[in-house]
């Protein structure tokens, strides 16, 4: 049948099961817009700003494990995606951008609201496309969810000329099931051997790895990214369970190892626990899991893991020995990879090394004071009265450390974060998508002062939508992880860190139809908990915290992983 290319779009979106959209309209996207009314199985969200909009769709995506969907029009609009496609590119988070451009032939003009958009993503997608030809467009989108979803998940971006969305061709419908098996992706596929499916691990990398883990009397499992990713969190706990072996976890990691169990050490790292830090340091060897061994994990590669042989496990091959130079690897979904391992492996004891690592388990204290809260406190709070399936999505700064190190997550995608490109601004767009993809789940927010005031016009998406939203935010008056660093490496010189200024976070959420309270006590803060999750409507809770509260421990970058310079 005769379409134009943006009912086409829609069309194609149906056929991959989308559902959500997060988008902002503008002029050369119009079209797409216009025939977005005749399609209500699609809902689209109407964010504040395309930088919301493109955190949303990625929060989706983490929350759902589903490829997230966002729109946005040319020039400004499709450049302010940008920062939320390097966030979701880092991460490995799997979107597509559609983007709209100014007609073809007004194309490297200088047009107005022009922009060489494929140029600009091209090291931050896994692939883009710009679609000159509306013949080409329904192959381009089954093309570029199959390469957002596959392998190591990630943004592709299709730029669409104006021209294209209102010129007509022929469509035909074609079920997901058959994309592989014809038209240019079948193509491709044929040509290159390629059938976007995770590669099978080599059988015999894996009896290496189990003869490496018998002869192992000290063996530490590291969970990163690509196990949250491969949602293979009961498979990691079942083969930890099965080498009985203590598992520290990255940033990234968090919710692919249940934090609750009697296994867990931890974050690794610069913000690593004793108990993390120091099994890293003793070990005799390290299975790093979806790992790749980023600057804030291996500190030092020269002496990180001294005493271990190094096993890498992960989807990407380029990971392999780019930042830490392994004895043994495996290429493969993580969750293949641990299934193969858990039907070969024997169970384990290694009593005596579980013991001496647990020795250095302990929890941070901070010390309270009358006029205002400790980051334990408030997560303790969180921990007792939020439903313990809810989602947290957070900012970046001390408040994301204190989060990941306070609060116990039990599955992948309960946490969603900024791990690898550390986007400030990025929590309230990424719960929102969260909240769009889990409508029967709480989302709390987790954000600091610096980080919210930089997209808290979402603040209007919440309200509108009636999303039930939690903003919990930790108030020191100071873009505090900065501050942090200033006071233990510049001699306590604070240059641009203090926040003493505006605005005034309750009356703001008010402006914009949010119910806001400001707390300073635990009693405050549990009351304000409570009322939101009765009401079921969102709310900022301001919690004030003391301006040189630091996030414990602390490593220095380039550092040895047991020197902890804030203890």
């Amino acid at each position: 049948m005769q379409m134009t290319g943006a009912r086409i779009l829609m069309e194609c979106l149906l056929e991959q099961g989308v559902d959500t959209v997060f988008g902002y309209p503008g002029g050369t996207i119009i079209h797409v817009y216009d025939a977005l009314l005749d399609y209500p199985g699609i809902r689209h969200i109407l964010t504040t700003h395309e930088q919301g909009a493109c955190h949303a769709a990625d929060g989706y995506a983490r929350a759902t494990g589903k490829v997230g969907v966002c729109f946005a029009t040319s020039g400004p609009g499709a450049t302010n995606l940008v920062t939320g496609i390097a966030t979701a590119y880092v991460d490995s988070s799997p979107l597509v951008c559609i983007t709209c451009n100014v007609e073809l032939p007004l194309l490297g003009k200088d047009s107005f609201q022009e922009v060489d958009i494929t140029g600009v993503t091209m090291p931050i997608t896994k692939c883009n496309y710009l679609v000159r030809d509306v013949n080409d467009l329904a192959d381009t989108v089954r093309e570029a969810f199959a390469i957002a979803r596959s392998g190591r998940p990630g943004p592709v971006l299709i730029d669409i000329p104006k021209n294209v969305t209102s010129d007509m061709c022929e469509y035909a419908p074609l079920d997901r099931g058959e994309h592989g098996l014809s038209g240019r992706l079948g193509r491709l596929m044929k040509r290159s051997s390629q059938d976007f499916k995770a590669p099978e691990p080599d059988y015999r990398d894996i009896y290496i790895l189990m003869d490496m883990i018998r002869e192992s009397r000290r063996p530490l499992l590291i969970c990163g990214g690509g196990v949250v990713r491969a949602r293979a969190d009961a498979e990691l706990e079942a083969f930890a369970n099965r080498v009985d072996a203590p598992v520290g976890i990255t940033v990234m990691g968090a919710g692919g190892f249940r934090g609750l169990n009697k296994l867990s050490t931890g974050l690794v790292g610069m913000h690593g626990s004793q108990a993390s830090n120091m099994a890293v340091d003793a070990c005799d060897l390290l299975i790093a899991v979806g790992c790749r061994f980023s600057d804030r994990v291996a500190l030092n590669p020269a002496n990180f893991a001294r005493n271990a042989r190094v096993v890498q496990i992960d989807i990407d091959r380029s990971e392999i020995n780019k930042n830490v130079e392994t004895a043994h690897h495996i290429v493969g979904d993580a969750r293949r990879v641990l299934e193969i391992l858990n039907g070969k492996l024997e169970q384990l004891d290694h009593s005596e090394w579980k013991n001496y690592v647990f020795s250095f388990k302990t929890e941070t204290e901070y010390d309270g004071a009358d006029d205002r809260l400790t980051p334990s406190q408030v997560l303790d709070a969180i921990a007792r009265i939020v439903p313990r399936d809810a989602i947290f999505a957070t900012d970046v700064g001390q408040h994301q450390m204190w989060a990941i190190q306070h609060l116990h997550f039990e599955y992948s995608g309960q946490l969603v974060t900024s791990g690898g490109y550390g986007t400030m601004g990025f929590g309230l767009g990424a719960a929102i998508g969260a909240q769009i993809g889990n409508p029967d789940k709480v989302v709390l927010h987790i954000t600091g002062d610096g980080s919210f005031r930089m997209n808290a016009g979402e603040l209007a998406t919440v309200a509108y939508y009636g999303l039930p939203i939690i903003t919990v935010l930790f108030n020191n008056g100071a873009l505090g992880m900065v501050r942090q660093w200033q006071t233990l490496t510049c001699g306590g010189r604070h240059s641009q860190t203090t926040l003493d200024r505006g605005p005034d976070f309750v009356k703001l959420a008010e402006a914009y139809g949010v119910p806001g309270r400001r707390v300073a006590h635990v009693n405050e803060l549990e009351a304000a908990l409570r009322r939101a999750l009765a009401e079921g409507r969102g709310m900022v809770i301001d919690c004030a915290i003391a301006t040189d509260e630091m996030v414990r421990p602390m490593v220095n970058g380039g550092g040895n992983i047991t020197e902890f310079v804030v203890n």
